[in-house]
C-alpha cells in the first residue's frame, strides 16, 4: 500500500515515484481505457507528474508516439519541458506556429492555447500525423473566447487519446470546454463530469498539500474625496461596497502605515519559519508595478534585502522566478504573476496585496502556497479584513463543477474573463478612481484574528505587542492534525497576555471630564464581534445565541442601533466571561 503522499522522496517534479492518488487515477484510467480523460486535483497536488507518467506509460505501450501539451503560459512551456526532460520525453517548448513540424529529436512539443487558436490548421497536422496524446493543462482555458474554444476542437479532435488537467474551478459561463463531458442534474442543468477528482481536503490529510493559516489585518483608514471631504472607515466592518473598497485601497497605499506593518509582520513570520525551512521564501501579489516597487522598498528597509520584483510585461519574468525557485532568497514581489502551475515549491508566506477579488483568482493565488516539500510545513498568507477575502478565505475547500445552461452568468465570482481582465490590465486598479476619485491620508494595522479551516482564532492586537506575536511565532513545521490544537493554545495565551497587561497599567485616573470617546462606534462593533466570536467558540454557541444573550443581560437594541454606552456595557461583560 502507497503512502498517501510521499512512498519515497522523488527529485522534485520527476515520475519515477507515484503518490497514492496518482497510481489510483492511472488504474482508472487504463480500466476504463477511453479517448477523453478529466482529472481535477488540487494545486500542489501532482498533476504535472500524473501526466508524464501517463505519456511514459502509453508511449512505452505503443498506444501514442506524440505527445502534445498545452498550456495557458509561455512560462508553463518551459516548466513543462523542463519536467517531461526528467522522464526522458523530449518536447519543444519553442515551437512556433511557423514551423510546421517539430525537429525530429523531440518526442512532441509544448504549445499555448492562445498559439493553438491562432493557427488551428498547423496544430491539426501536428496531431494527424501521428498517434498523439493531447495533455490539455487547465483545460478551463479552451472557453476562455469562442476562437480559442473553436480552434482547440479544430486542432485537437482527431487526437488519439486526451488528457485534461484543472487545478482550479471551472469557469461560470456557459461556454461548453472542448473535450469535457457533460450530464444533467437534478434540476436538468448540464454539470461537467470529471473522471478523477482530489480535493484540497484529502491533499491535506493525506499530507500532499500545507495546511493554510490567513493572518487576517484590519485596521483605521482615511481619505479625501474629490470634493475634499475627509471619510473615514475601519476594515472589517459592514460597510457599503463603495465604502469597503476605498478603504481597501488606501490600506494598500505604500505611503501609509498599514502595509508596512503587515509586511513587517510577514516578515517576522517569514523568520520564525526559516528556523526550520531554511530556504523558506515569500511573496506579495500587488496590483501595479508602481505599488509593486514601492514594496519592494518598504521589504529592502526591514530586511536589508532587495527583493525580486517581476512584472508582467517584463521580458525576463520567467527567468527571474526561476531563479527565484532556486535560490534562499527571502522576499519576492510580484504583479500578477499567478498563472496556474508557477512552481515556486519554497513558498510559504505570502502577502495579499492586490485589489482584485474574484474566486478564480484568489484560489490561483492560494495556489502558489500550498505545495509540500515534506510533511509538516504550513503556509500563512496575511490578508486585508475584507468581506470578500474573508468568505475566500472561509471556503478554501469548496469545489465546483462547471455548468452549462446556467441562469445567471456569474452566480459566484468563478469567471476566468474577470481573472483574465485582473492578469492583464493594470488599468483595472484604477477604475474606483474614475468614479469615486479619492487621495488617501493615512492607514493603521491592527493584527484582527488567524482563520483556519473556516474557524477564527484570536482577537484585535496592536502590530508589535506579545499578542500578534502568539499567532506571528507559531512553528514553522507544524503536522495539520496539530494546528488546530495549537491555535487554541495561542488564542488562550493572547487573553492572558491582555489580561495582564490591562492590569498592570491599572485602572482609569479619576477625572471630572466625561470619559473619551476611546473607540469609534465601528471600532467597538468589531471588538464586540470579535469577543463574541472567541466567546462562541469557547461555549460552543452560535454567534446569534451570544448576541440574544447578551441583549437579555445588558438590554439595548441590535449591535447595529445601539449607543457607545450599550456596546461598552456588552465588551466588559463579554471580557470577564472570557477570561473566566
Amino acid at each position: 500500500m502507497l503512502s498517501p503522499s510521499f512512498p519515497q522522496r522523488a527529485p522534485w517534479g520527476t515520475a519515477d515515484k507515484l503518490r497514492a492518488w496518482q497510481r489510483e487515477a492511472l488504474d482508472l484510467y487504463f480500466a476504463r481505457d477511453q479517448r477523453d480523460f478529466l482529472v481535477a486535483a488540487t494545486p500542489g497536488a501532482g498533476k504535472t507528474t500524473f501526466a508524464l507518467t501517463l505519456a511514459v506509460e502509453l508511449m512505452r505501450m505503443g498506444e501514442v508516439n506524440r505527445v502534445i501539451v498545452v498550456a495557458p503560459t509561455e512560462h508553463l512551456k518551459t516548466q513543462w519541458a523542463d519536467a517531461a526532460a526528467r522522464v526522458h520525453i523530449r518536447l519543444d517548448p519553442r515551437f512556433r506556429n511557423s514551423h510546421w513540424a517539430p525537429s525530429r529529436q523531440y518526442h512532441g512539443v509544448v504549445v499555448t492555447y492562445a498559439q493553438v487558436a491562432a493557427k488551428p490548421s498547423v496544430h491539426r497536422h501536428l496531431t494527424e500525423e501521428a498517434k498523439t496524446l493531447v495533455i490539455l493543462d487547465e483545460v478551463h482555458h479552451g472557453g476562455d473566447a469562442l476562437s480559442w474554444g473553436d480552434g482547440i476542437r479544430e486542432a485537437y479532435g482527431s487526437a488519439k487519446r486526451r488528457l485534461s488537467l484543472s487545478g482550479t474551478p471551472f469557469r461560470s459561463d456557459t461556454a461548453p470546454i472542448p473535450f469535457v463531458t457533460y450530464a444533467p442534474d437534478e434540476s436538468g442543468a448540464r454539470i461537467s463530469t470529471t473522471d478523477y477528482s482530489y480535493g484540497y481536503g484529502r491533499a491535506l490529510a493525506d499530507g500532499v498539500v500545507r495546511p493554510v493559516l490567513f493572518h487576517m489585518y484590519s485596521g483605521k483608514m482615511r481619505w479625501r474625496t474629490s470634493a475634499g471631504d475627509e471619510l473615514e472607515a475601519h476594515l472589517g466592518q459592514d460597510n457599503t461596497k463603495d465604502v469597503t473598497s476605498q478603504a481597501w485601497r488606501t490600506a494598500l497605499d505604500p505611503e501609509g502605515e498599514w502595509m508596512p506593518a503587515v509586511l513587517s509582520a510577514a516578515d517576522r513570520r517569514l523568520t520564525e519559519i526559516r528556523h526550520h525551512v531554511p530556504d523558506a521564501g515569500g511573496l506579495v501579489l500587488a496590483t501595479d508595478q508602481t505599488v509593486a516597487r514601492a514594496y519592494a522598498k518598504i521589504l529592502h528597509s526591514i530586511t536589508g534585502q532587495q527583493p525580486t520584483i517581476v512584472l508582467s510585461d517584463d521580458a525576463t519574468a520567467s527567468e527571474r522566478i526561476e531563479k527565484f525557485s532556486q535560490n534562499d532568497s527571502r522576499w519576492m514581489v510580484a504583479v500578477r504573476m499567478v498563472s496556474e502551475g508557477v512552481d515556486v515549491p519554497r513558498l510559504a508566506v505570502g502577502v495579499y496585496a492586490t485589489s482584485s477579488s474574484t474566486p478564480l483568482f484568489f484560489a490561483q493565488a492560494i495556489g502558489r502556497f500550498v505545495r509540500a516539500r515534506r510533511r509538516g510545513e504550513a503556509a500563512s498568507i496575511f490578508l486585508p479584513n475584507v468581506p470578500v477575502l474573508m468568505g475566500l478565505a472561509n471556503e478554501l475547500e469548496k469545489q465546483r463543477d462547471h455548468a452549462l445552461d446556467r441562469q445567471s452568468k456569474d452566480d459566484d465570482g468563478l469567471d476566468d474573463s474577470l481573472l483574465e481582465s485582473a492578469n492583464r490590465e493594470e488599468e483595472a486598479s484604477d477604475a474606483l478612481t474614475q468614479e469615486f476619485s479619492y487621495q488617501a491620508i493615512s492607514s493603521l494595522a491592527h493584527f484582527d484574528r488567524v482563520v483556519f479551516e473556516g474557524k477564527d482564532f484570536g482577537q484585535l492586537a496592536e502590530p508589535g505587542t506579545p499578542e500578534e506575536e502568539e499567532f506571528i511565532g507559531i512553528p514553522g513545521l507544524l503536522e495539520p492534525e496539530h494546528v488546530h490544537e495549537l491555535l487554541m493554545q495561542r488564542q488562550s495565551r493572547q487573553s492572558k497576555l491582555r489580561a495582564a497587561r490591562e492590569a498592570e497599567a491599572g485602572p482609569e485616573p479619576a477625572t471630572t471630564l466625561p470619559p473619551p470617546l476611546h473607540r469609534t462606534l465601528r471600532e467597538q462593533r468589531q471588538l464586540l464581534n470579535s469577543l463574541v466570536g472567541l466567546y462562541a467558540r469557547q461555549a460552543g454557541e452560535p454567534h446569534g445565541a451570544v448576541h440574544a444573550e447578551l441583549r437579555r443581560v445588558c438590554g439595548g437594541p441590535a449591535v447595529a442601533q445601539a449607543t457607545v454606552a450599550q456596546l461598552q456595557q456588552r465588551i466588559d461583560l463579554l471580557r470577564k466571561r472570557v477570561r473566566s
